[in-house]
């Protein structure tokens, strides 16, 4: 089995094109407009971004996440990975390239469980870049712990009907439609009685109550929703997937979401490592530069080294997701990168914001968002807390229980071992002395 750590030249190129292109021509859409990725395009914007998209499709690098028969290129995740790093950069760098979240996790679930109808209705717009989604999965009650949804549909004639709450689906005021996980059969085990629907976002009943947004954002203009479903008809043509089976489609969804941060946020905590260098090498204090300072250098080596390990694992992962193409036979190691990915982020931002002193805390510089983003990762698509219940259980499953009353690596219980394995030899050593 041979090892490689190296990149095919031919997609190398693509990378080293991506990789000036957005430096050059995507990151300035974030500062001209700032979270406007998700507004539909029109107008000045339309005539700015269109022409960048179609750059994209020419290198072939557009929604990369999807096979060809979806409109990708089929690279698989180990090469979107190496993308994701570069568009980690910018917020409007996956909506360029098509391949932003949600929607990228909602195409992959109407990909692999939508009818052709529903394909051609969602799925192509999605991939066309034309269309936003939401994925509407956690309720205000018992956030994403599906054991405490209390959205129901339940079925009339032909139609189903839809009430209950659900928080935090992520821009639902621009989104076309909403995937939506509710409850069908409260009879039976969650897992078996839940169910996602397809709801356009004009759909009587669909009642934005609130747009929550984050921490310094307006009151009310956010882009995380609070849904009312209001007695929402929608027909029986709208079930995403067989009745009762959301779980399997949402793992679908959610190990690719999950994986996909990971890749970006590599990206972004690189971004902050690149600050931080350059700033340290460039400012003087008590006779030196702030690299010359051993605390600095502390913060610089600790920084390359979280970085180096967990964008290691991240690489690993994705090469497992394409060698096994199952994301349940990389349930754990997906876990795990969804664990450590808050605190690399977190950690290597707050380092910089560090060594630029009074200006590193200002809105003039943008570590505070990456602190508080790394914060929302900890959060978003299952806690942390969750994820490591996760990891350890499927750890625990490689071990057994030592049946003795010593660990199994006691060592006098293993020094009696070796010495009756070795006794013919032990002899002899006497023997000769």
């Amino acid at each position: 089995m041979s090892w490689d750590f190296e990149t095919d030249p031919e997609y190398q190129e693509k990378l080293d094109w991506a990789d000036t292109f957005v430096r050059n021509e995507v990151e300035p859409l974030d500062l001209v407009w700032e979270h406007q990725q998700f507004v539909p395009l029109d107008g000045l914007r339309r005539k700015a971004i269109d022409p960048l998209k179609e750059q994209v499709r020419q290198q072939g690098l557009w929604a990369t996440h999807l096979g060809p028969e979806l409109g990708g290129q089929g690279y698989g995740q180990l090469k979107l990975a190496l993308l994701n790093e570069i568009l980690g950069r910018s917020s409007w760098a996956p909506i360029v390239f098509g391949c932003q979240a949600p929607d990228t996790g909602n195409a992959e679930i109407i990909a692999h469980y939508g009818t052709p109808e529903q394909k051609a209705r969602y799925l192509q717009p999605l991939l066309d870049g034309e269309m936003f989604s939401s994925y509407s999965m956690t309720e205000p009650q018992g956030g994403a712990d599906p054991a405490q949804f209390r959205t129901r549909a339940v079925k009339d004639g032909n139609d189903w009907v839809i009430n209950g709450w659900k928080y935090f689906s992520s821009n639902a005021r621009t989104a076309a439609f909403l995937i939506v996980m509710v409850v069908t059969d409260p009879d039976v085990p969650v897992h078996k009685g839940t169910s996602m629907f397809l709801v356009p976002t004009d759909t009587p009943g669909v009642e934005i109550v609130r747009n929550v947004g984050l921490y310094g954002e307006p009151m009310n203009d956010g882009t995380h929703a609070l849904i009312h479903y209001n007695n929402v008809r929608v027909p029986h043509e709208a079930l995403l997937g067989a009745e009762g089976q959301a779980f399997a489609a949402a793992q679908t969804r959610l190990g690719g979401g999950r994986i996909h941060h990971a890749m970006r946020t590599i990206g972004l905590a690189q971004k902050a490592v690149d600050m931080m260098c350059e700033r340290v090498l460039s400012r003087e204090t008590a006779g030196s530069r702030l690299a010359d300072k051993q605390t600095v250098q502390g913060y610089i080596a600790d920084s390359y080294a979280q970085l180096a390990q967990f964008r290691l694992f991240v690489l690993n992962t994705a090469w497992k997701i394409d060698k096994y193409n199952d994301y349940k036979k990389v349930r754990k190691d997906i876990a795990t990168a969804k664990i450590v990915m808050p605190t690399v982020l977190h950690d290597i931002a707050w380092r910089a914001m560090q060594v630029h002193g009074a200006l590193g805390v200002t809105n003039e510089m943008p570590f505070f968002r990456m602190i508080h983003g790394a914060a929302v990762m900890g959060l978003a698509d299952g806690p942390t807390e969750v994820h490591k219940t996760t990891v350890a259980k499927q750890v625990l499953r490689d071990y057994e229980p030592t049946d003795g009353m010593w660990p199994t690596e006691w060592i006098p219980q293993k020094q009696e071992a070796a010495r009756a394995k070795l006794a013919d030899y032990l002899e002899l050593e006497v023997g000769n002395q």
